[in-house]
């Protein structure tokens, strides 16, 4: 069995260590222009090259939850796609979701601004109750991130293109009940797959449907996002505010007002990293039981494009 491994922007060789440690079976090199044929890749944001070069891929295995980049090349139809489904994220998915939740709903940014300036004071204790918390996507990262919420007794509502019941959250599923779901959220975070369909989809129309003093957290795609519409929003009073960590461009450009502006937060897309040794193993696993002729977890599904 060969396997070669394709990552951009990223280290390589620590991939393939751990893949020959892991795999010692295989045969595991890096691609190169020319390379021999290969049965299964390990790739991170390949060019179309590789794929044209490797037609007779049977598996294609992504080092990150989100395809996106895969699915704009071109890829043998025969080849299966196949992308992590957890591999240590959602854990870090659900601490970062609740910090900026948290963080948002005690106020503590305020709190902050006051130990800057020597001031001692109380806010007024807020209602979980009052902060319906909506989690868009209710996949293996999503699911995880309800149910994490749900444990500090926010009201959680979890929208989906099809329906999936998560114990603690009331479900909403499909176009239908998209506006209803906005309704009765006040605090919105996305973890929606980047598709032709979802692309955009946190613009003014969506935003202004969720309750007064709505405050957003996007951890999902950059894209998601129309940024002049959030920024709109919050400086109209409708929004209060929001948590960003993914961006059309990244690194964010020092020019974008995100960085200025005093109700939104930035960080550099760190809510959930690829943890190397979790990934390797779990691809491992996935080469020998789809060798074996067994199914695996996180086959993409090429029309929905996750």
């Amino acid at each position: 069995m060969r396997i070669t491994v394709c990552c951009s922007d990223t280290k390589t060789a620590p991939w393939i260590e751990g893949l020959r440690a892991a795999l010692p079976e295989a045969e595991v090199e890096e691609w190169r222009p020319g390379a021999p044929a290969a049965d299964h890749a390990m790739v991170w944001s390949p060019p179309q090259q590789f794929l044209d070069e490797q037609p007779g891929l049977k598996g294609l295995f992504n080092i990150g939850a989100g395809v996106d980049a895969l699915m704009k090349l071109r890829i043998p139809p025969q080849t299966l796609v196949v992308r992590l489904d957890d591999a240590g994220m959602s854990v870090q998915m659900a601490e970062f979701v609740c910090h900026a939740l948290i963080r948002h709903f005690r106020e503590l940014d305020a709190y902050g601004r006051d130990e800057v300036e020597g001031k001692w004071g109380f806010r007024k204790p807020r209602l979980r109750a009052d902060f319906p918390v909506g989690v868009m996507g209710l996949g293996v990262l999503g699911q995880r991130v309800a149910q994490a919420v749900a444990g500090f007794e926010f009201p959680v509502l979890g929208w989906s293109r099809s329906r999936k019941e998560v114990p603690g959250v009331q479900g909403f599923a499909g176009p239908e009940q998209f506006d209803a779901f906005l309704a009765g959220t006040r605090v919105l975070v996305n973890l929606l797959p980047l598709t032709p369909d979802t692309r955009d989809i946190l613009d003014r129309r969506t935003l202004s449907k969720l309750r007064p003093g709505g405050y957003v957290i996007n951890v999902a795609r950059g894209a998601h996002l129309v940024d002049e519409d959030l920024l709109a929003l919050i400086d109209e009073g409708h929004l209060a505010g929001a948590a960003l960590d993914v961006f059309r461009t990244e690194p964010l450009p020092k020019e974008h007002p995100f960085w200025r502006h005093p109700k939104v937060t930035v960080t550099p897309h760190t809510s959930a990293r690829t943890l190397r040794e979790e990934s390797i193993a779990q691809i491992a696993r996935k080469i020998r039981a789809f060798e074996r002729g067994e199914p695996i977890a996180g086959v993409v599904d090429r029309k929905k494009g996750y």
